[in-house]
């Protein structure tokens, strides 16, 4: 199997699929209620019923692809030609208690395990509108509320930043001067910089790979970074995608410049 094969229609298909199960996410968050998993996290029925229905949708347009979903354990094979990963509903927490700032998102990996493509659906949270949506077909043009997107920002001095909730507890932020925006949803951090004309680098905390693959697409489409503390490239190795470990530490997104300002004004 080689790029042209994840076809146009088959990605029109799945895409729409995500647009629907994002808008059923928002139809029925009023009254959702939380459960919780055994590590303590947050779970609710819209998570495994939003996993089910895309995974089952993966499986039958293509079925010789890995899938790798929060909530579900499926498979994996090595030799795949693609790996979608799933997030069924990112910033959980904050859905279940009614707020906007949660998506439903799918990066996808090639064979390479290089982060190629992205579908996202921010229902509550759109750019001066209701609903966001990302796209970006592997190998094709990234688009941003179904409209060709071209980076077009300065963002190598830090002023704005997202930031996950618990990076406080993490890193010194009493050198840096500028405005933190916390959403609660990893995605959403990790995308900012390249959406949001204001805001120019991300520092997220250790997160699990469905966490970050769909935002982190995007970034490296736009030649933006994600980069661990110690400068090292994000990669999706063993552990992230068979053992679903957390990855080996924070991480900084943004420009090169922005990355090195930031690790310079926060530590």
């Amino acid at each position: 199997m080689n790029e042209n094969n994840l076809s146009k229609d088959k990605l029109d298909t799945l895409f729409d699929e995500i647009v629907e199960c994002g808008r059923y996410a928002k139809k029925i968050q009023k009254n959702i209620t939380r459960n919780y998993k055994e590590d303590g996290s947050v779970l609710t029925k819209a998570d495994i019923e939003i996993s089910n229905r895309i995974i089952n949708k993966i499986n039958t347009l293509f079925s010789d692809c890995n899938v790798i979903s929060e909530e579900s354990i499926t498979p994996y094979n090595k030799e795949a030609p693609f790996t979608f990963i799933l997030d069924p509903i990112d910033g959980t927490d904050i859905y279940s208690q009614g707020l906007s700032m949660f998506v439903i998102a799918l990066g996808i990996l090639d064979i390479n395990k290089k982060p190629v493509g992205s579908m996202i659906i921010a229902p509550r949270f759109g750019i001066g509108q209701e609903e966001l949506t990302i796209r970006l077909d592997p190998y094709q043009t990234l688009l941003v509320d179904n409209q060709p997107y071209k980076f077009q920002y300065k963002k190598d001095v830090p002023t704005q930043l997202t930031v996950s909730s618990k990076i406080q507890k993490t890193l010194n932020f009493n050198k840096f001067d500028g405005k933190v925006r916390t959403f609660g949803s990893s995605i959403l951090h990790i995308l900012a910089p390249a959406i949001f004309s204001n805001i120019e680098g991300c520092i997220n905390q250790r997160a699990y790979a469905w966490d970050i693959s769909a935002s982190h697409a995007v970034l490296e489409y736009l030649n933006l970074k994600v980069l661990y503390k110690d400068k090292t490239p994000l990669i999706y190795d063993d552990d992230l995608l068979i053992n679903r470990k957390v990855c080996k530490d924070i991480i900084y997104c943004g420009t090169q410049k922005c990355i090195e300002n930031m690790m310079q004004l926060i530590s």
